[in-house]
């Protein structure tokens, strides 16, 4: 399937947003919806498992530093509930450092994206996360 189609077929995926700055949480929902997801947001880990119980995602971006529970630990839970550990958990977090992606991945996140988000790269990130689920064993890196 070439990559476009991949995406498109992707493209009705839910997905979850989760990050306390508004602006990030805008501009990552307004990119996604612009290629057809389907995106709720929630500004931290309370409003996130409230989105979570009604609109079960295939997909979360997770910020990483959150007001309440920060998204490792919220990560954490989803992946210990059978209701909820198959939904693809991707990290986002500005706090690039040496050994961040490892504290990410061992959390359970399936992926890691760094901020700033690329904007031009964002939803192609998204569609591969989702496409790479569908697989019978998905790449781990």
């Amino acid at each position: 399937m070439a990559s476009s189609t991949m995406a498109e077929a992707m493209a009705d995926a839910p997905i979850l947003i989760v990050d306390d700055n508004p602006a990030n949480m805008k501009l990552a929902a307004f990119v996604l919806k612009s290629k057809g997801y389907t995106v709720r947001t929630a500004s931290n880990a309370k409003e996130a498992l409230v989105e979570i119980a009604s609109f079960p995602p295939r997909l979360v971006l997770m910020d990483i530093q959150l007001p309440d529970i920060d998204g490792l630990e919220l990560t954490r839970r989803l992946k210990a509930e059978p209701a909820t550990r198959g939904i693809i958990v991707v990290a986002v977090t500005a706090y690039a450092m040496a050994g961040d992606e490892e504290k990410a991945r061992r959390a359970g996140c399936d992926g890691y994206i760094s901020k700033p988000i690329d904007t031009r790269t964002l939803a192609a990130t998204v569609g591969l996360y989702l496409s790479a689920a569908g697989e019978a064993h998905p790449p781990r890196s």
